[in-house]
């Protein structure tokens, strides 16, 4: 199940890897300890997980914006930041398609 649940893991350690480099020490601790609601077997943990994924996706889009207009401004590369940071996003965001696993989604079923 772990092995199953490993993408929901990195998505985690990116998300406090970004907020440690942009100064969110609030923040870490809350995107390392949110893969613990995995530990959970209620129905509606998938959701709960996958609408943080989705906000942490929104979160790297939201930076590759903004890393990108501030690289334009100053006439700096901005393609190899974007391609990345859009990778990231899209990461994350699949991250959230694991609970549609029969293993998984039985894991979460009520019982």
């Amino acid at each position: 199940m772990v092995v199953r649940l490993l993408p929901v893991l990195l998505s985690a350690v990116l998300l406090a890897a970004h907020f440690s480099r942009h100064d969110m020490p609030l923040l870490i601790p809350v995107a390392l300890l949110f893969p613990a609601l995995l530990l959970v077997r209620r129905p509606w943990v998938p959701r709960v997980v996958q609408g943080i994924l989705v906000l942490a996706a929104a979160e790297w889009i939201r930076t590759a914006i903004g890393l990108g207009r501030a690289r334009v401004a100053a006439d700096e590369p901005w393609v190899r930041m974007a391609v990345i940071l859009g990778a990231v996003a899209l990461v994350t965001a699949m991250s959230a398609l694991v609970f549609r696993r029969p293993a998984v989604r039985e894991r979460y079923r009520r019982r």
